[in-house]
């Protein structure tokens, strides 16, 4: 984990206090208490007081060699979680990215019912719409999946993580009614990705479990890497429904241990998202490109809502 007890030691050699500090190296209040609660903050920070204390990185600044420092975009969706705060970048990233993973899997809800549902936990229709009570449910569903990545971000991808993600999608739908559907569990019939065949249900565990190995063996996956995770966990497609839903879920789980702007794949990226993962065997640049793009969009999000931060 991130510790600045050697600022506060300096701090008190030198006979300052934090606000002082913050005074004197321009910092506010609100990164003043994320030093104080160990959390991530940015490199330009760091150095501000650096320059403000006359001191080096190393003398205010460890990170154990063990642990995942916590990323800034983690620490603020955490944060505004845990506020319940309305109409930030939490709020934002839960509508944005339940709305066009639901929607590019054929989900009809729109974004502003999409949106309703976050906000009031109701579904607000006109007198002669009708929608799919699945659609509601999974929305709902996703919005918590959501929020179990943010608690598990900074935590070893696992098997148990990957179907944990599935259960809470697929909890309370039609399909959890059905006695050969595995909630939380992988699939027991054959499926398909379009006119793509799929791992065998009966060797998805072991393909799954060597997937995970092999990236576990990364000591820092770059975005080419979560891609290209996402990509083969699709190809092995270990659940009877819902597999593009998890797979987004875990990369954006992923992107966040990591510190790396997680990607938002929209309506009009879909075609060339889905045309990625064919080309894949032969072209890798086209599915990578594609993600990237989605990385883009929820990086505007990101500097609108985050812009003014220190």
């Amino acid at each position: 984990m991130i510790s600045y007890d050697g600022l506060f030691a300096l701090l008190k050699t030198k006979g300052l206090s934090k606000t002082a500090l913050a005074k004197k190296a321009g910092i506010s209040s609100r990164t003043l208490a994320k030093l104080g609660n160990g959390d991530y903050v940015a490199m330009k920070v760091i150095e501000d007081i650096c320059r403000a204390l006359d001191c080096n990185i190393g003398d205010i600044l460890s990170v154990s060699a063990d642990a995942q420092p916590v990323g800034r975009l983690l620490s603020v969706l955490r944060e505004e979680k845990a506020m319940k705060l309305k109409g930030g970048l939490y709020h934002q990233t839960q509508i944005e990215m339940t709305y066009n993973s639901n929607h590019i899997e054929g989900g009809k809800l729109t974004k502003d019912q999409t949106r309703y549902i976050f906000e009031t936990n109701t579904i607000g229709l006109e007198a002669d719409k009708t929608v799919n009570v699945d659609d509601i449910a999974e929305t709902s569903n996703h919005f918590r999946c959501i929020d179990y990545a943010l608690d598990k971000a900074s935590e070893p991808l696992t098997e148990d993580i990957i179907k944990e993600f599935h259960r809470l999608l697929k909890s309370n739908t039609s399909d959890s009614s059905k006695d050969w559907f595995a909630v939380g569990d992988y699939k027991k019939k054959p499926n398909a990705v379009g006119d793509m065949p799929t791992t065998p249900p009966k060797k998805v565990a072991a393909a799954l479990q060597k997937l995970l190995a092999d990236y576990g063996k990364l000591p820092h996956p770059a975005i080419e890497d979560i891609i290209a995770f996402h990509r083969e966990f699709e190809a092995i497609h270990p659940f009877q429904d819902g597999n593009g839903r998890v797979g987004r879920l875990v990369a954006f789980k992923e992107c966040l241990r990591f510190d790396i702007t997680p990607f938002i794949i929209d309506e009009n990226l879909r075609l060339f998202y889905y045309r990625g993962f064919k080309e894949w065997p032969n072209e890798r640049g086209y599915l990578s490109d594609t993600c990237k793009a989605g990385q883009d969009k929820y990086r505007a999000i990101i500097d609108y809502f985050m812009s003014d931060e220190n």
